[in-house]
């Protein structure tokens, strides 16, 4: 059977469609001794699951059940939840937003690949575009969104050493940090014309870093400069579900594509993704909605305008689900320093979401590889090449990093590093 060039584009295999079979597997496996430190999946927190389920069962007792479930929305999606969600914000931020600024689609996934296509592959004039990551390793799930080959450029970022020996709940702590390389991003965009889009996600998946205030406001400014959107994946960020564990305020502006998921909440089975930006953009997002999907999924937006509306979803977010993940980042802080003290490995600074970046420093084993024995024993993590997007594969610190989600109990995470430190100790 032969296929068109799209069809020999995405059906080819590649590094994460492995790493996710491999995870599927796993979770449908019958084997208790297998400990998932993979994928992103966010934690069931019961007490947030138990509002979720109680507002849902309010809703399928409701009229409001009837619409959600039998009758088709508008392409860009929901509309009272456009408008609940457009005057929250603007309470929250005084943006001057309206339910016009906001399209939906069914999860980020979607959202990114309209995105990346409509900013950059080739261009009406014949010339060709690329989205622009200034600070790699970047979200591994951005890595085959583009119709075009070659769609995507990387900065690669410099690395700061965090001495934590003042920090009293850090003590001895070896952590790092990735700073966006602005010289080199300046560069780029000076010398390359061919950038139609800046992208960063904050608080970063696989890192866990919220690239600065001031780093942000450096991007907008260079983003204007070059006439081209700057596209922030907010997927964990404020307000919603508000996963961060430092101070960062979010910004919006016109040039500014600011993307949103209900996702990370603990709703991921429902498949809402959220665009906020200038009319014009989110009038083209309804279109391409049109066309691929007719309209959005109706569930998660109908299940959350109430509470949106009602001021208790930021109340949940603030009291319950962004304690219970900082609660887990400590912990996984306080793990690490036992498992891996006496060891030249070096921790990201855990500034949001619920991933922690682990650097072997100077190993000669390649994370590729650690992967493959630690699967062998039932112990299943994400080796972090795959997340430098471009990045020279000769580059070593690219093969020396591996991601591990620690929204798990505290009992599953300390076997998972040890199982890691056997290996990396051999």
């Amino acid at each position: 059977m032969s296929y068109s060039n799209f069809g020999n584009k995405f059906t080819r295999p590649n590094g994460i469609t492995q790493l996710m079979e491999d995870l599927g597997k796993a979770n449908s496996s019958n084997n208790p001794d297998i400990i998932m430190l993979g994928g992103g999946n966010p934690a069931l927190i019961p007490e947030a699951n138990e509002i979720f389920v109680s507002e849902l069962q309010k809703l399928i007792s409701s009229t409001k059940v009837d619409q959600m479930i039998g009758l088709y929305d508008g392409p860009q999606g929901n509309d009272d939840f456009r408008v609940a969600l457009s005057n929250k914000l603007n309470d929250e931020f005084d943006w001057g937003l309206d339910s016009e600024n906001i399209s939906l689609s069914n999860g980020s996934q979607a959202n990114f690949f309209s995105l990346f296509n409509m900013f950059a592959g080739e261009m009406p004039d014949g010339s060709k575009k690329k989205i622009l990551f200034p600070l790699a390793p970047e979200y591994v799930g951005y890595a085959d969104q583009g119709l075009s080959e070659d769609m995507f450029a990387s900065i690669k970022p410099e690395i700061e050493l965090i001495d934590t020996t003042s920090d009293p709940t850090n003590p001895g702590s070896k952590q790092f940090k990735y700073i966006i390389d602005f010289n080199a991003v300046e560069t780029l965009l000076a010398e390359d014309h061919d950038i139609g889009a800046l992208c960063v996600s904050r608080p970063t998946n696989p890192t866990g870093n919220v690239i600065t205030d001031d780093e942000l406001y450096q991007l907008d400014v260079l983003a204007k400069q070059y006439k081209i959107p700057l596209i922030i994946d907010n997927a964990y960020g404020h307000p919603f579900p508000g996963c961060i564990y430092t101070d960062a305020k979010l910004t919006w502006n016109t040039n500014i594509i600011l993307c949103m998921s209900l996702s990370k909440l603990g709703l991921p089975g429902l498949r809402t993704g959220i665009v906020i930006a200038n009319k014009d953009i989110i009038q083209a997002m309804g279109r391409i909605n049109g066309s691929m999907i007719l309209a959005p999924n109706s569930v998660g937006p109908t299940l959350m305008t109430r509470m949106i509306k009602d001021k208790e979803l930021l109340k949940l977010c603030r009291n319950v689900i962004e304690p219970f993940y900082r609660d887990k980042a400590q912990t996984a802080i306080r793990l690490f320093d036992e498992v891996f003290g006496d060891m030249p490995v070096y921790l990201h600074k855990l500034e949001g979401a619920f991933f922690m970046w682990i650097w072997f420093k100077d190993s000669q084993i390649r994370s590729e590889t650690l992967y493959q024995h630690l699967k062998e024993k039932d112990v299943y993590i994400i080796p972090g090449q795959n997340f430098f997007i471009n990045i020279d594969d000769n580059w070593p610190h690219k093969h020396q990093c591996i991601r591990i989600n620690y929204a798990k109990d505290e009992t599953t995470l300390r076997k998972g590093l040890e199982a890691i430190k056997l290996i990396m100790s051999e």
